[in-house]
């Protein structure tokens, strides 16, 4: 098990290393000059200059990318002065000389080229949202996906089998953005008098009477942004369902005279949620780093719309830092998946080695 463990996590850190180069190299392809988003067209050479030099943008990129590696890592190398410590906020674990330091700190995305805020703050003020966000799709989602599917097994080949697997197969083919402007259309404007909802909205709302929680706002977001993990939801119910249904010990539940209700919610969806559950945890990740176009559609103040207008604005730092953050759900996740499979399982670490 310890080596199933270690070996989850390594795998875990190369895709992170992998992701990191990707990102870097792509972002210098892409361009930009930080020094011309941070002043202006008329900025005078030797300024340029100055915050080129201070972002090491003067130096080799292969020289930059370990730059970029010692910021954002916890444990990293510094020059041991004021001007650090104010910037990296580190505490020391081993001094190498008077200049020289080894130490922990929180990862640094380095400056907003648009606002000159740090990254990690921009990103941990959007991130509750982005996670209330996720977590009330998801929980939507799994109780009414698995009510339907349970709902279609049962009436296999009826009226309402059919239209629940036609309704759910609509779901899945239909984007996040195209879901995501229709209920906010048709319910946040169009009948807005009658459910009382705004098309637009984020989890706190500032009047004159201070700022104050609005939590009628996620409501159509999260209908939005879980119509997809639901539909894939009722189908995966519905499928383990029947195969259980028709299993030898089902039958001898039935025969020893147990009710309709014992039977399905006992014995039958107890051993068919195991491929469900597995699907809530992947959804759950995609989620949290899927939401960016819900978050523009219903002006939810989260990590995607962050993220969407620092593309608009070429704020780099800002865009690699979220993508970071997103890859790190989808690492985090997974290996937690997998190292608690493994210790319910034996059999899962046993097939791995």
């Amino acid at each position: 098990m310890f080596k199933f463990i270690a070996r989850k996590l390594i795998s875990g850190f190369l895709v992170m290393v992998g992701v990191l180069v990707i990102i870097f190299v792509l972002f210098q392809v892409l361009g930009g000059d930080p020094a011309r988003l941070q002043l202006d067209q008329r900025a005078d050479v030797q300024t340029l200059e100055a915050i080129r030099k201070d972002l090491g943008l003067d130096r080799p990129k292969h020289i930059q990318f370990f730059m970029y590696i010692n910021d954002i890592s916890p444990f990293s190398f510094h020059n041991n002065s004021i001007k650090n410590q104010e910037k990296y906020r580190y505490s020391t674990l081993l001094k190498f000389s008077k200049s020289k330091v080894f130490v922990i700190k929180r990862p640094y995305l380095r400056r907003s080229w648009q606002t000159n805020r740090e990254v990690t703050d921009i990103l941990m003020s959007a991130l509750p949202n982005t996670v209330i966000l996720a977590v009330v799709s998801i929980i939507l989602a799994s109780i009414f996906g698995i009510f339907l599917g349970i709902i279609a097994a049962v009436n296999k080949n009826t009226l309402i089998d059919n239209v629940t697997v036609f309704t759910s197969i609509i779901g899945i083919s239909l984007p996040s953005y195209v879901s995501g402007i229709i209920i906010g259309w048709l319910f946040g404007y169009l009948l807005s008098d009658i459910t009382g909802l705004q098309m637009t909205g984020s989890l706190y709302e500032i009047d004159a009477s201070g700022r104050h929680l609005a939590l009628q706002n996620l409501i159509l977001p999260a209908i939005a942004l879980g119509i997809r993990p639901l539909a894939i939801i009722v189908q995966l119910t519905r499928s383990a369902m029947l195969d259980v249904l028709n299993q030898d010990y089902i039958r001898t539940a039935v025969a020893k005279g147990l009710t309709r209700r014992a039977v399905l919610f006992r014995h039958a969806l107890r051993n068919a949620l195991n491929p469900v559950i597995t699907a809530i945890s992947g959804w759950f990740a995609a989620l949290l780093a899927g939401a960016f176009f819900i978050e523009i559609i219903f002006d939810w103040k989260g990590i995607g719309y962050y993220t969407i207008h620092a593309v608009l604005a070429g704020d780099f730092p800002v865009v690699m830092g979220s993508v970071l953050l997103t890859a790190s759900f989808f690492v985090v996740i997974n290996m937690m998946i997998d190292i608690f499979y493994g210790i319910l399982d034996p059999r899962v670490s046993i097939k791995s080695n």
